[in-house]
């Protein structure tokens, strides 16, 4: 059977992480990447996104909501999950190093006014970090999300979001409502500018 006091449990510490990570300065760092993200957007930049595994599926999960829609009918808007691709990714680990997955993704790809979305709950994934490093050197503007602690990515990070947890499910809980704001905000925001209101 069911122990429903571990589960008021769990239940009680991701809402105490949400209160904690969306307080008022926590919204200021949000606002702040949800206006770089729009006029990234508006300028037809793209946004690259990489993490492992949760965040790697976080990645892939916002790309889909800018690529696709949201909530509103719109064009669609320019952003990549470097997580996808097998082909390109097991060679890389193996003929490289898996630090390196990432970063040569974003050489290639990366270009000035793109925006990397690096996810990490530690803050320290090499790969991730790596990543940051390679798209900083080429004029892109880093965005870092990670756990209470920071870890490397806090201060690598251009503009950073810090889930205030400690606990790997409760960051990657409130990295997906941070996102999800974020992927409804930018929305609206590409929208109003006129560039954007345009039907599948």
């Amino acid at each position: 059977m069911t122990n429903n006091s571990n589960l008021a449990e769990i239940i009680r510490q991701n809402r105490e992480a949400i209160d904690k990570s969306f307080a008022p300065p926590q919204l200021k760092i949000l606002e702040k990447i949800a206006g770089i993200l729009a006029q990234a957007l508006r300028s037809g930049r793209k946004i690259l996104l990489c993490g492992n595994g949760g965040s790697a599926a976080d990645s892939q999960h916002i790309a889909a909501e800018f690529i696709g829609r949201f909530k509103r009918e719109r064009r669609s808007l320019p952003a990549l999950a470097l997580t996808t691709d097998t082909s390109v990714l097991t060679p890389l680990g193996n003929d490289y190093a898996d630090s390196q997955v990432f970063s040569r993704f974003v050489y290639e790809l990366g270009a000035l006014g793109k925006i990397l979305i690096a996810l990490s709950t530690s803050g320290n994934s090499k790969n991730v970090l790596e990543a940051v490093k390679v798209a900083k050197g080429k004029g892109l503007t880093t965005v870092g999300f990670t756990g209470a602690k920071g870890g490397a990515l806090k201060t690598e990070a251009d503009h950073c979001f810090q889930a205030q947890s400690h606990e790997t499910p409760h960051i990657q809980e409130v990295h997906i409502t941070a996102l999800h704001a974020l992927s409804d905000v930018v929305e609206d925001m590409v929208i109003a500018d006129g560039q954007t209101r345009k039907k599948l």
